[in-house]
Parts: C-alpha cells; structure tokens; sequence
C-alpha cells in the first residue's frame, strides 16, 4: 500500500499576531492581482468570538497594517477600530453563524475566475495544483444579486455547505477556512487552477485527474505545513 506522505517544519514559520497575518493577507490578494478595486473583503473571525476583523471599507489593501482592520458584530455595527466595513461583509456573517469551523473568509473577482465564472461551470481539477479543490468546491449556478442582504447570505452560504470553497457562477468566488493562511492559500490557487483550466479549454478537451490520485493529493497540499509555509512566502514578497 501506498504511504501518504506527510510534510512537518517546512521552512520554520513564525506565527504572527492575528491582525498582523490578516494584514499580509490583504497585501498578498494585492500583490496577487485580487484587488483592484474594492470589490472584494477579507475577514477573520475575532478570536474571543466578539465579532469579526476585516478592513476598512476605502483602505488600500496594498497598505494593509492592523490598524487598517475594524471589527464588527453580525449586524455590521463597528465595535472596535476607525472606519466602516465593506457592506458585503454582510454575507460573511452567515457563513460565520452556520460554520463553527470557519474563522477566516476570502471574497474577491480576480480575473481568470471572474472569466470561468462567466462560463457557468465547476472548477475543474484536472491538474495537481488544483487537487485541493477536490471534493471540496461547491457551485453556484445563479447569480443571486450584489451580495449586501441577507438573501445572498443565504443562497451564497447554501451553496458554500461544508466545503472550504465555492465558485460564484458570473461573480467569483469564496474561500472559508480555519484560519486566514489557509483562506488565503485557497484563494491564490483557485485563481491558479481557474486560469490553467481556460488555457487547457482553448486548446482541447481537459482531462480529469483520476478521483483516488485527486483525493491523495488534496489531503497532502492542505497539511497544516504547506499551507502555512506557501502563507509565509507569499508574505516576503507582498
């Protein structure tokens, strides 16, 4: 039998404060080419569950520190920090209030999954560096409306289910996740996989990695290590 490898101490990550993280994430959705507008929200559930972090609304993510950050209640009410938030949040706070598991979401347009998302169909895992997706993207085949009340809450939430991800059908997509290094991870590769599978689209027919190679492989690119040391070297460069 096949052992499943396993990967510990990857280039020796030192953990940061949590404001600190969420500010290199919001640098590295930038650098990564996620924000080019304010369409688009981080946030990242307070860790004594009084509300949740996330950037003001106007603040450049490029120029993210801690003290860019608010925190808010489920009713978008600013608790702590100068400024407002971004009224999509709102449809964060729902996928909070279902998911005890999820502390830290992702929503952005980036270019090649705004494009795919355009098509109406799943992200396709055809690739290893998509097989983290496997089983655990969900798809939202109707665009239900600039995401600000709470029916997009629901119906974005619905389709999100237990998964760490979900492709928005002619919107993005979302990435919900135990912590911001792991949303963040997830958010830079789906941007990744979607702009292989157009490249493969154009040139023929795409071929899908077979399901017991693709589970294997999702296991192995969402261990703890890999995810927190890919968060730390994006981190250097944003």
């Amino acid at each position: 039998m096949k052992q499943r490898a396993t990967v510990t101490g990857i280039g020796n990550v030192k953990a940061s404060a949590p404001l600190e993280t969420l500010a290199d994430a919001c640098r590295i959705l930038y650098s990564k080419g996620h924000m080019a507008s304010l369409a688009g929200q981080i946030t990242w559930r307070d860790a004594s569950n009084r509300g949740y972090w996330t950037p003001a609304l106007g603040k450049s993510f490029a120029e993210a520190t801690p003290s860019s950050m608010v925190m808010v209640d489920d009713e978008l009410r600013v608790l702590e920090g100068d400024g407002i938030p971004n009224p999509a949040v709102r449809f964060h706070t729902w996928v909070y209030r279902n998911r005890p598991d999820v502390h830290a979401i992702v929503h952005t347009h980036p270019r090649h999954v705004s494009a795919l998302s355009m098509l109406g169909v799943p992200l396709p895992v055809a690739h290893m560096d998509a097989c983290m997706f496997y089983n655990d993207c969900g798809f939202l085949e109707e665009w239900p409306g600039v995401p600000i009340d709470d029916e997009e809450g629901r119906v974005i939430s619905s389709a999100l289910g237990g998964r760490r991800s979900a492709l928005l059908v002619n919107h993005g997509y979302i990435c919900a996740c135990a912590s911001i290094e792991e949303s963040i991870y997830l958010a830079i590769s789906m941007e990744n996989a979607a702009e292989l599978a157009l490249l493969a689209m154009s040139a023929g027919t795409i071929k899908p990695v077979r399901a017991d190679l693709a589970q294997a492989a999702h296991d192995f690119l969402l261990q703890p290590a890999i995810v927190n040391a890919t968060f730390a070297y994006w981190a250097q460069g944003a």
